[in-house]
């Protein structure tokens, strides 16, 4: 089954690290937060990936082109009998990347109808290329298959980004609680999809999160399955820098592949 990742927006809440490269190349522990959410798939055997590129989409692109030489040791022969020879096996082995230009202003449904023509198979996955998750991929495909719909999303509860108070009529705080969980459940990405979504994208103008799925909700073709795990979005300075810290301090709950 493929994974198709969502590359290509600009990230300007992010713009201290997306103004020198698009945010799926932004760092986490010194790799790449793209390269954590493949790792993710890989870990439960989905290694063919169609990354939907748009803003310094050419920056992902050289990523992969030289990612054997940053990656291993090797000797390179120098004039007319240019070879090289990689010395180790980095542990990416039969990852296959298909590197597909979207459009720096498209739409995500623009940028998923621009990659129909590399989907080989009538169901397939579909995330965002910031956000990471200990979410079991391999549960997420079992209950998709098992409910028999077109499409089934991810789904996490939130975390206020505020504290919230209890106040009675005279203003007396009752009860204070920091950035509470709240109520209900907010979508984290990590689709899986049947290829019949396509015929409700349109132009490259198409938000997938607005009419697409609004009328696979309506039709009653949409379908949740409940995370009750570790996500965090990248979205702005602070949570890059959570990120890192929870990395480098071997807390970070989706390292599932190790």
């Amino acid at each position: 089954m493929q994974v198709v990742i969502l590359a290509g927006g600009l990230g300007t809440r992010l713009r201290e690290e997306t103004e020198f490269r698009p945010k799926p190349l932004v760092d986490v522990g010194g790799y790449p937060i793209l390269w954590h959410i493949m790792k993710t798939y890989a870990h439960y055997g989905f290694l063919d990936f169609i990354v939907c590129l748009g803003y310094k989409g050419n920056m992902i692109k050289e990523y992969f082109l030289n990612y054997e030489a940053m990656n291993n040791d090797f000797t390179i022969c120098l004039g007319r009998q240019n070879c090289i020879t990689y010395h180790e096996d980095h542990k990416e082995q039969d990852f296959k990347v298909t590197l597909a230009e979207t459009g720096s202003d498209t739409m995500t449904g623009g940028r998923l109808k621009r990659v129909e023509k590399y989907i080989t198979h009538d169901t397939f996955m579909v995330t965002y290329g910031d956000g990471v998750a200990d979410i079991d991929i391999g549960a997420l495909v079992d209950f998709h298959k098992a409910h028999g719909k077109l499409a089934t999303v991810s789904t996490v509860r939130p975390i206020s980004r505020y504290g919230i108070l209890d106040v009675d009529s005279q203003g007396k705080v009752l009860e204070f609680t920091e950035k509470p969980q709240i109520d209900g459940w907010a979508s984290a990405g990590f689709l899986v999809l049947h290829r019949s979504i396509f015929e409700a994208l349109s132009g490259d103008d198409c938000f997938f999160e607005r009419e697409p799925l609004e009328q696979l909700a309506a039709q009653g073709q949409l379908m949740a399955y409940r995370h009750e795990g570790f996500f965090f979005a990248m979205d702005t300075y602070r949570e890059y820098k959570y990120l890192n810290e929870l990395w480098d301090n071997g807390e970070a709950p989706w390292r599932v592949w190790e």
